[in-house]
């Protein structure tokens, strides 16, 4: 599993944290563009993500535990879009809040993800 990529997720998805608090506060609804613009590259990224995690896993030796691997990576790429769907028909501060829930669970799964490659969490 490349560290790069994990370390670039999770700064993405810090920086996201933040700017989804930021408007939670000032109670800021809907999220505007700039902050979409930001949604969509840490999709990108989490693609990119998938497919090197997908290649690394095919040509491992490592004892990994591959369909939880696999689901985690997946799901991972599914909850910054459903997050941001939800956040875009609640209109309140709780679809805000709802996307900061989904951001939260991509860093907690990135964890995850880190611990099932080393074995950490097999």
């Amino acid at each position: 599993m490349n560290a790069w990529l994990m370390a670039l997720v999770l700064v993405l998805t810090g920086v996201a944290v933040v700017a989804t608090v930021v408007m939670i506060v000032r109670d800021e609804s809907p999220p505007g563009d700039p902050y979409f613009l930001l949604l969509g590259v840490l999709l990108v990224v989490l693609l990119v993500q998938a497919v090197v995690g997908l290649v690394a896993l095919a040509g491992t030796e490592a004892d990994v535990d591959a369909p939880t691997f696999v689901a985690y990576l997946l799901t991972a790429v599914l909850v910054v879009p459903v997050g941001a769907a939800l956040a875009l028909v609640e209109r309140s501060r709780w679809g805000t809040v709802v996307l900061l829930v989904a951001l939260l669970t991509v860093a907690a799964m990135q964890v995850r993800l880190d611990s099932l490659w080393t074995g950490a969490g097999a």
